[in-house]
């Protein structure tokens, strides 16, 4: 079987395409990747990795755009569908697995126009809009919010699960401002730094490339030692060694920090499409297994209240909630699905 895989944008739509790639390969089976040239696509997979091919084809996101902008994007969505269908083509393509965002329309669409089965994953709460207008077409839909989902365990990758352990007090405090920064988050570590330095808790903060000198100019002249990160592909270490994350609300990293037993205080991402990070840090704060604020003037006064917090029953529910083996489910499935033996 040959599969395209398509999407990204972001970290957490990528993440998906590497679960699943690393499913993929485990059952012997070929993938090329099909993404944009904006975003991180080259970032996670512009160097070498276990696809066959890798395509960055020019598109950009449609939602948020206005007048002229969303017309130039749509045509280039246009063209980029024309060169879909033909990658598809040359490379004998038996099915295209969408994991959303923008970069995953041209593939899908052409998926669609050429009548190649095509299969999506929807990472969020709240789905998106490429995906609410495909999903009528597509050969499968896969969800961990949607209770029709054939497979609804999140394709996470197998080190989250292979490092998971207990937590029971804080001793790492990990903010993770995400490959972009989050300003807010940025912020709220360097007012909170002090206090958790003096509480004897180690702080990793991954800050994003944009801030990193402004951040790090800050804990200089605040005279506090942290593990700063402008960017890193090593979320797994950061994730393993941390007690406590603060993060956006992300479905990837959401379900990530939940696979290794991680509590975490969401900062849900204000104008995130359809408000789907606050419903995505919902789903774990109304079983009691996370906090989640929106954010706020007084937003260090929510994390230090948890800092002396006893996060065991959190941590182990988190363990409880995620199972390993999405991904190869979801191969699985496409393969009972294409009659693939």
């Amino acid at each position: 079987m040959k599969l395209a895989i398509t999407g990204g944008g972001t970290g957490g739509h990528l993440a998906i395409a590497a679960a699943l790639l690393e499913a993929l390969k485990q059952k012997g089976h070929e993938a090329i990747y099909i993404g944009s040239t904006s975003g991180q696509d080259r970032s996670w997979f512009g160097d070498e990795t276990n696809f066959e091919k890798r395509y960055f084809l020019d598109t950009s996101g449609v939602v948020n755009r206005k007048y002229l902008g969303k017309v130039w994007a749509l045509w280039k969505i246009f063209r980029a569908v024309i060169t879909s269908r033909k990658i598809l083509k040359r490379e004998n393509i038996d099915a295209v697995v969408s994991v959303g965002g923008y970069s995953a329309a041209a593939a899908t669409f052409a998926a669609y126009t050429k009548q190649v089965p095509f299969f999506i994953h929807e990472q969020n709460a709240v789905m998106g809009r490429l995906n609410t207008m495909m999903k009528p077409y597509a050969r499968a839909f896969y969800s961990s919010y949607d209770e029709k989902s054939p497979v609804k365990d999140y394709p996470v990758r197998d080190v989250f699960f292979a490092t998971a352990h207990l937590r029971k007090e804080i001793k790492t405090i990990a903010f993770l401002g995400g490959s972009q920064g989050a300003q807010f988050i940025n912020n709220l570590a360097l007012e909170t730094a002090a206090v958790c330095a003096a509480k004897g808790i180690h702080v990793i903060h991954q800050c994003g490339e944009r801030d990193f000198d402004r951040v790090e100019q800050s804990y200089k002249d605040q005279n506090i030692d942290v593990e700063l990160y402008s960017f890193t592909k090593e979320l797994p270490s950061l994730i393993e060694r941390a007690d406590l994350a603060v993060s956006r609300a992300g479905a990837s990293t959401l379900w990530e920090v939940t696979a290794n037993g991680l509590p975490a205080l969401f900062v849900p991402y204000p104008s995130a499409a359809g408000d789907h990070q606050f419903y995505n840090a919902r789903y774990l704060a109304d079983k009691g297994l996370a906090w989640s604020y929106r954010e706020c003037d007084s937003y260090s006064l929510n994390l230090l209240a948890i800092l002396e917090s006893d996060l065991e029953e959190k941590s182990c529910g988190l363990m409880e909630l995620s199972h390993k083996g999405g991904a190869a489910a979801i191969i699985d499935n496409i393969e009972e699905n294409l009659d693939v033996s």
